[in-house]
């Protein structure tokens, strides 16, 4: 591509990164934390755009007009099978990708780590906590934190293949290309009927049931459901809690 195309491609995918940061759009890709270093690579991709363009004209405007002509007096063009590069841009501008979800996690093992301790946790009835700190807590503190409490916990629903229920938050440290699930089996008053996909929002207490899992023979948690309803995906679908 000539340099022209180049600026116009560099211009677009400037405007199209500021616009996914500007959104909320990037936080299907990359995580929050990020979100500053996403807009200053927006802004030095449009600087470079238009820096290109502006030198560019007066290296045109004292060109030789029969430099680029070749034989026959025709000048020699660029491929227009080039310009399909733009087409992922236009595909990142219009479309809004899914967050990875249901089949990501019942084809991933969990992820679950040891955390790097178990801080007192705060009065309140029910107690929120995301679900890679109850399921820490569960595993590797063996619940001691957890017993006598009534727990509230969202994630995303996930169906095995015999349609058991899993509560699951996919566990981000950079992008979402490392993205990992942390699984709570679900046990107790549990609704009738559940989508994949879906998020829940759940209370209940601690069980000591735990099984394998067989993707990766990580440990999955259970908590015993008192109560559940539906509630909407959450702005930032990723949870970035488990690596601090």
């Amino acid at each position: 591509m000539n340099r022209k195309a180049q600026a116009i491609v560099l211009f677009l995918i400037g405007g199209a990164v500021l616009r996914a940061g500007f959104t909320g759009l990037y936080l299907r890709y990359v995580k929050a934390g990020l979100r500053p270093l996403l807009l200053a690579a927006g802004v030095v991709l449009i600087a470079a755009a238009v820096a290109t363009i502006w030198y560019e004209r007066p290296r045109r405007a004292h060109a030789d007009p029969h430099a680029e002509e070749g034989d026959g007096g025709h000048a020699h063009r660029e491929p227009r099978v080039s310009w399909l590069l733009v087409l992922p841009l236009f595909a990142l501008i219009l479309v809004a990708p899914p967050a990875l979800g249901s089949y990501t996690a019942m084809h991933t093992g969990t992820a679950l780590q040891r955390p790097w301790g178990f801080p007192a946790l705060p009065a309140g009835d029910p107690l929120p906590l995301n679900v890679a700190d109850y399921a820490g807590r569960a595993v590797y503190d063996h619940g001691r934190s957890l017993e006598h409490r009534r727990i509230e916990v969202t994630g995303f629903v996930a169906l095995d293949g015999h349609g058991a229920p899993y509560l699951v938050r996919m566990a981000l440290n950079c992008c979402a290309a490392d993205a990992q699930p942390v699984k709570i089996g679900l046990t107790g008053r549990i609704p009738p009927v559940l989508q994949p996909d879906t998020w829940l929002q759940v209370i209940g207490t601690y069980t000591r049931k735990r099984i394998t899992d067989p993707v990766g023979g990580g440990a999955i948690p259970y908590l015993e459901v008192s109560s559940s309803r539906p509630v909407p995906a959450p702005r930032d679908p990723y949870d970035e809690s488990w690596n601090g």
